[in-house]
């Protein structure tokens, strides 16, 4: 059990102890006296750590301006007068402390000490990640929660403490080194009393285990009501998308709502998340079709072979998500922006549209013997406009009517549902009263016998029975896959955004938790909580791949057509009681007992009613894009526009393909272009401390001081082979300009001798890959052949990467050894003063290798020479180095106009 850390803290009326007690023949004693500060509002309490990693407090760490500064010990002797020393500590054996518990204790937890004004404050405590060269110690590991017993908790995706809450097992595993026989998350479940770890897995991976086991019978009505509200409106829907979108038989419309939000149910991450099919997919799916009718390679009324077509693009696109949920790509979710997705939404909008007022206007057997029918938008206007006056006027009236009646209802809904004791309009199944009503009046007005065209009998393509499964990439299908593996691509890719905006807008439900008074079998009561929902359901993008992507496999297997997460329509699940996967379950049965009882119903829907829901459905798409236009016209982002209209008018003049091709290589050039140009910066001071920034941002708010003979350069971020490509040239122009925005036809400004040393700021340096280091070693290798002195600062841990290649490299030995690089650039400044041969450059590099060694600078309190050792871990150098630190900011005028900068 972890020790309170306040129990090492000495009673206020202890005697202080004095500063000249003997210590300093050997490392503290671990039964040594504490030291009781004779000024208590100027110094830390200290700590006297018990012999177990778990029992030793958190120690302090020390901020400093230039970032977090590794923890500095010393021995009780050294005169501590006017510094506010760190407690003394023991430095664990390596046996008690290694990489994985010294950050897994040191992150999460506040530490209460004593701040400048005497109080007590609370502040975080950090992992010890800065610096040159800091080593970690471990803190107090508190058990927060009380041990399980073995029983994993049914929120056991969200209750994970220490350094699971930053970041996942993998990392954490990669980063501290995986131990000899258990991994990180082993490791802390034990700690957390977790005996079945393999159900943890079970739960997170198969996450109806997990919501499964809370389930309650009151869960049910409400399921039950969303899932039978969602069947009345989306499966007239789903057979409009197949039948008119796809160019599919309309049975496999219901196919992607029998199977789809079934499987999603299983391994989902998003309890009230709807999968379906959409617009979009049902689109891009219609136009392989359409191309393989075009080409001749199967007729427009051979059913069979246009649900294996669009079956085989279903099994494409979910085949392609289920290997990226399997590599684990859930990032690719932020690859494309929202200007792109808002012009192809809007592109396929207009499509939409377009292709709609063929059936609507009765026009189907003329478009099914015209190319120009099935060509772009544009193409598509001129067949409507040379065949306008062979309209059907009963299919007009009829469809036209449709339309009208939901733009009325759809905004009588949207006035009313604010309204006080009026938002129960909200579930009014208005379209699905309309497709009724319309089969109703069609049948008693024998509208078909009149030339209206009817959906007729849904049943599957001849020689295929109902649910039967057929392989979608058989060698039959083989010669359709170059036709479609781009548009399954194109399909995977937006219907995984769309799930994934969808799925991190509702994340796990609101749910909410109360105590009730619970009755046990002998009379006792007992308060226990009870949620509303489903808890412990963390959305995870890797495993909403592994969901969609296997759901869109099995569609594929059934020749459905594609089916994602929706957001309007996973909000209207929400809004009408469905709080766990349950709904999804139930939808996929009704789904189901209405494929196979009550298909011959559907007879008489006529087709103009189905195609005008799409019609309305694109009218919304295109409603979304004024709003975006404003506002990036208000920002003055007129890239985002142009791309945004480029893809319009792309997918307009010549194909909704075209225009998403022309998209994505734009937003890929776009990327390419900020990753590839390097961010660097050069530093000055600002006026009165001892603080570095950016100089050109500074010139133009405040003064700023650069320093004579001396290029101070920050790079502030990871160094990979795309970035490092154009690093050379920029550093030149920094060296003949001493800016970044100056053209390249201006000859250099800047005089050589402001060139003489060069310090490089890498603390944002947090990786290196191999080309970069190559690149970084010719660099230097340049510098030190034309007379530059190279110095380096905040470079990240001797176990870091960064430094592991630098050494390998040989750009340490280039610099003249580690003395070369320092935890700040102040200390770099002061270096490149005693430096002016490279004789001088050489010696100091070589002093950090010698423990003898030691280099005379100035004191922080006004030029009073100060020796320090170079060796990082003597106590005459941490005692130094302490000392500057905790001078007050209100001495660092006074120290500057004393050295005379």
């Amino acid at each position: 059990m972890a020790s309170n850390p306040n129990s090492s803290r000495p009673p206020r009326d202890s005697p202080p102890r004095s500063p000249t007690s003997p210590s300093s023949s050997g490392p503290p004693s671990r039964q040594g006296t504490q030291y009781r500060p004779s000024q208590p509002s100027l110094l830390r309490r200290s700590h006297m750590p018990s012999s177990s990693p778990e029992d030793r407090p958190a120690q302090d760490i020390d901020i400093d301006q230039d970032g977090v500064e590794a923890q500095d010990h010393a021995p009780a002797d050294i005169d501590f007068e006017g510094v506010r020393p760190h407690g003394i500590i023991d430095e664990p054996s390596d046996d008690e402390v290694n990489a994985r518990t010294a950050l897994l204790n040191n992150i999460g937890a506040s530490h209460h000490g004593e701040g400048e004004d005497g109080g007590i404050h609370t502040r975080p405590r950090y992992g010890h990640g800065y610096g040159s060269f800091a080593s970690s110690y471990a803190g107090s590991f508190e058990h927060n929660r009380p041990s399980l017993g073995g029983r994993v908790p049914t929120d056991i995706n969200t209750s994970r403490s220490g350094v699971a809450d930053y970041m996942p097992d993998s990392v954490t595993d990669g980063l501290l080194g995986r131990p000899k026989k258990r991994s990180t998350t082993h490791w802390l479940a034990e700690r957390a009393g977790i005996k079945h770890e393999r159900l943890m897995y079970i739960y997170y991976y198969l996450p109806i285990t997990n919501w499964i086991r809370q389930y309650r019978w009151k869960f049910f009505q409400g399921d039950f009501i969303a899932a039978l509200t969602m069947a009345s409106f989306y499966i007239p829907m789903a057979l409009s998308y197949a039948a008119n979108l796809s160019h599919m038989p309309p049975i496999n419309g219901l196919y992607a709502f029998a199977f789809n939000p079934f499987i999603y149910a299983l391994l989902g991450t998003c309890p009230q998340m709807i999968v379906g099919p959409e617009a979009a997919g049902s689109l891009l799916v219609g136009s392989v079709v359409s191309e393989a009718i075009k080409a001749g390679k199967f007729g427009d009324d051979d059913g069979m072979k246009a649900g294996q077509v669009g079956g085989m693009v279903t099994g494409l696109a979910g085949a392609i998500i289920l290997i990226a949920g399997i590599l684990r790509l859930g990032f690719l979710d932020s690859v494309l922006s929202r200007p792109f997705l808002r012009g192809f939404i809007s592109s396929i909008g207009l499509v939409i549209f377009i292709n709609q007022l063929v059936p609507e206007m009765g026009l189907d057997k003329q478009a099914a013997h015209s190319t120009r029918a099935h060509g772009s938008p544009l193409d598509s206007l001129i067949f409507l406009a040379e065949n306008g006056h062979k309209a059907h006027k009963l299919t007009c009236a009829v469809s036209f009517g449709a339309v009208g009646i939901i733009l009325v209802l759809r905004e009588l809904k949207r006035q009313l549902q604010p309204l006080k004791n009026l938002g129960w309009v909200v579930f009014i199944p208005d379209r699905f009263v309309i497709v009724v009503l319309s089969a109703v009046f069609a049948w008693a007005f024998d509208w078909e016998k009149k030339g209206l065209d009817l959906i007729g009998d849904i049943k599957p393509p001849e020689g295929v029975k109902m649910f039967e499964p057929h392989f979608p990439f058989d060698k039959e299908n083989f010669k359709h896959v170059s036709d479609a593996f781009e548009t399954a691509f194109i399909v995977a890719l937006l219907g995984f955004f769309e799930s994934c905006v969808a799925a991190k807008s509702l994340g796990a439900g609101n749910v909410k938790v109360e105590k009730v008074e619970k009755k046990n079998k002998d009379g006792s009561v007992e308060e226990v909580e009870e949620a509303d929902g489903i808890r412990g359901m963390a959305v995870s993008s890797n495993r909403e791949l592994v969901a969609l992507g296997l759901a869109n496999v099995i569609g594929g297997v059934f020749m459905a057509i594609p089916a994602f997460g929706g957001y309007g329509r996973s909000k209207v699940n929400a809004s009408t009681g469905g709080k766990t996967p349950m709904s999804s379950i139930l939808l996929s049965l009704i789904t189901v007992i209405c494929t196979v009882g009550l298909l011959p119903y559907f007879y008489y829907i006529p087709k103009g009613v189905l195609s005008a829901m799409i019609t309305v459905v694109s009218i919304s798409l295109l409603e979304e894009a004024p709003h975006d236009i404003r506002f990036f016209w208000k920002i003055g982002g007129y890239i985002e526009l142009f791309l945004m209209l480029l893809i319009f008018l792309t997918t307009f003049f010549w194909s909704l393909r075209g225009g998403i091709i022309v998209g994505i290589i734009f937003s890929l050039v776009r990327l390419l272009r900020h990753s590839t140009r390097p961010r660097i910066q050069i530093l000055g001071r600002i006026p009165g401390t001892r603080e570095f920034d950016n100089a050109e941002v500074l010139a133009q708010e405040a003064d700023v001081e650069l320093v004579p003979n001396c290029l101070i350069v920050k790079i502030p971020e990871p160094l990979t082979f795309a970035n490092t490509g154009s690093l050379k040239h920029r550093l030149r122009r920094l060296e003949d300009h001493g800016t970044n925005y100056a053209h390249p036809a201006l000859p250099s400004v800047r005089s050589k001798e402001h060139n003489k040393n060069i310090i490089f700021d890498i603390h944002g340096v947090t990786g290196m890959d191999f080309a970069a280091t190559q690149v970084m070693y010719e660099i230097v290798n340049d510098y030190i052949e034309r007379g530059t002195m190279v110095f380096f600062c905040r470079v990240p841990s001797k176990k870091s990467n960064v430094w592991t290649l630098f050494h390998r490299a040989g750009i340490v030995e280039l610099c003249g050894g580690e003395g070369n690089f320092f935890k700040s650039v102040d200390e770099a400044l002061r270096a490149t003063e005693k430096t002016s041969s490279f004789g001088d450059y050489a010696s100091v590099g070589a002093s950090a290798d010698s423990a003898s060694q030691t280099v005379v600078q100035d004191d922080a309190d006004g030029g009073n020479g100060m020796a320090f050792d170079q060796d990082e871990g003597s106590p005459e150098t941490k005692r130094r180095r302490s000392s500057r630190r905790r001078s007050s900011k209100g001495r660092v005028g006074d120290e500057e106009s004393g050295r005379g900068s």
